[in-house]
């Protein structure tokens, strides 16, 4: 396979992170954390993009958000957005890009790169619903009601999109 000239990674690297903003605005507001199709970019820039450009696509997705593009759900932007009650989510799709990136360089099995989606995705529940917790003082019962209970089929849904 051929090498991308650094050009070629900034621009698939702005790509990705300009697509997660289109897509997390594409939304149906339930609970408090908004179903978007902001997880689908991010498989995506993880299937598509090397391990280094799927997460540096995230990094500047973040960045543009922190400051102040609304780039974020709702078109939400700014560090309040970013580290508000939902911010663990948004942080988590590192995650997911990544975690789906190193399965499709580093495995052609089917079975192991969608395990790694799940994985990638469980851990951005994980690192989202402990942020929101500590945001909010819920307990876990509660904050997995709200925040991961109404998104698990949506979410896998997206992986096998």
């Amino acid at each position: 396979m051929k090498r991308k000239s650094p050009v070629q990674n900034m621009v698939l690297t702005a790509l990705f992170a300009a697509l997660t903003a289109v897509l997390s605005q594409i939304m149906i507001p339930i609970g408090p954390v908004p179903f978007n199709l902001g997880v689908f970019a991010v498989y995506l820039a993880g299937t598509l993009l090397t391990p280094g450009n799927a997460a540096a696509s995230m990094a500047v997705y973040w960045m543009l958000g922190a400051l102040g593009l609304p780039v974020f759900a709702g078109f939400q932007g700014g560090p309040a957005a970013l580290f508000g009650k939902t911010g663990g989510y948004v942080l988590g799709y590192l995650f997911i890009a990544l975690f789906t990136s190193l399965a499709v360089h580093f495995s052609r099995s089917t079975g192991i790169i969608l395990l790694a989606m799940a994985a990638g995705l469980a851990c951005c529940y994980g690192f989202g619903t402990l942020w929101f917790m500590h945001l909010t003082g819920l307990d876990l019962s509660k904050a997995l009601t709200l925040c991961v209970a109404p998104f698990v089929l949506p979410d896998a849904a997206k992986a096998a999109g």
